[in-house]
């Protein structure tokens, strides 16, 4: 089983201070696909009604991008990285309601830099 990834390892910069990049592993990436229900919908729909932040969709948003991050460390982890540089979050909307949300970035072996 891999060791798990630090979260102060992973960034969006292509750089990690304090740390060498010893070895690029390749891409990791974590995808999860959404759906609304109908339930959140009509709920949302009433929130729409009153303007302002939508928070059931916002925690629906918040949930996926968790879960796309979550798998993206884990794949990072099986390919035996330690760190993951240039992570970002893209979503497309599949069909009307379905929506993908993808969260990558480039998976790597660090080590500190000596102090010196």
């Amino acid at each position: 089983m891999s060791a798990p990834i630090d979260p102060q390892k992973v960034t969006i910069a292509f750089e990690l201070p304090g740390y060498r990049i010893e070895r690029s592993l390749g891409i990791a990436r974590g995808i999860v696909v959404r759906s609304r229900s109908i339930v959140g919908n009509i709920g949302a729909s009433f929130q729409t009604l009153f303007g302002g932040n939508i928070t059931l969709y916002t925690s629906l948003c918040e949930r996926a991008r968790a879960d796309a991050y979550e798998r993206m460390v884990a794949q990072a982890a099986q390919l035996g990285a330690n760190a993951i540089i240039g992570m970002r979050y893209d979503a497309t909307e599949v069909t009307a309601g379905v929506t993908e949300v993808l969260c990558y970035g480039t998976a790597v072996r660090v080590t500190p830099v000596a102090a010196g």
